[in-house]
């Protein structure tokens, strides 16, 4: 049973989330205090946190951003916000996707399912540890690391990172990444991905790695490899 952590001022929605969400076997929590967001997450330590962005003391964004300063654990936005800007900030804070009130369900269900299989059971198979251009990449453990130092990245920038190792010196479409990352792409705006893609070689140029990740215009991205013969 997973455990995720509701972070949403509306007592209303809250419970309508609870009761629906329960009924998938999710077992579903509130905030006590919204002045204590982060002490209560580290208490109860969820499989995932749906958060709204305005909230009593400080927003959302303030709360995703300590979270994620704490633990890679998915993150997904939901709020009545719909400029442009509210989405790409929560991608760039770390967020694993965002949705927008007001919501279908049968949406929300679909999009905490899909992030918990992408974040839980994606790498399933034996062999979880890949070397690319000198460097280790953890796939269990969201790592990559080299002579340069080592990050962790969030669980979409190394699902992201693992399907272009896959297909190295190939491009990769941004339909199948799409598809890959978000079951029905149909929610999910087209800036969604670049902003993870971009913030995944971000963190890949801190240890030398981001001129690996490159961007095909009107195709999609490549991972390159250097032939090391």
């Amino acid at each position: 049973m997973f455990n995720i952590l509701v972070i949403e001022d509306d007592l209303t929605l809250f419970q309508e989330i609870k009761e629906r969400l329960s009924q998938w076997s999710y077992e579903v929590h509130g905030i006590g205090d919204f002045a204590m967001v982060l002490q209560e997450f580290t208490e109860l330590k969820p499989d995932l946190v749906i958060i709204d962005i305005q909230l009593p003391k400080f927003d959302g964004f303030h709360w995703c951003r300590l979270i994620r300063s704490h633990s890679n654990v998915p993150i997904i936005f939901l709020s009545s916000r719909d400029h442009p800007t509210d989405m790409v900030m929560s991608m760039q804070l770390g967020a694993d996707d965002f949705i927008q009130k007001p919501f279908h369900f049968e949406v929300l269900v679909a999009k905490i399912q899909a992030t918990l299989r992408r974040v839980y059971n994606y790498n399933t198979d034996s062999v979880h540890l890949k070397t690319w251009n000198g460097a280790t990449v953890d796939y269990e453990k969201n790592m990559v690391s080299n002579e340069s130092g080592a990050i962790e990245l969030t669980k979409n920038e190394i699902f992201i990172l693992k399907l272009l190792i896959e297909e190295k010196n190939k491009i990769v479409s941004r339909e199948k990444l799409m598809e890959s990352l978000w079951d029905d792409k149909r929610f999910i705006s087209d800036n969604t991905l670049t902003v993870n893609v971009n913030r995944l070689r971000k963190r890949l140029q801190e240890i030398g790695l981001g001129s690996f990740i490159q961007t095909k215009v009107g195709q999609g991205y490549i991972a390159k490899e250097e032939d090391n013969r």
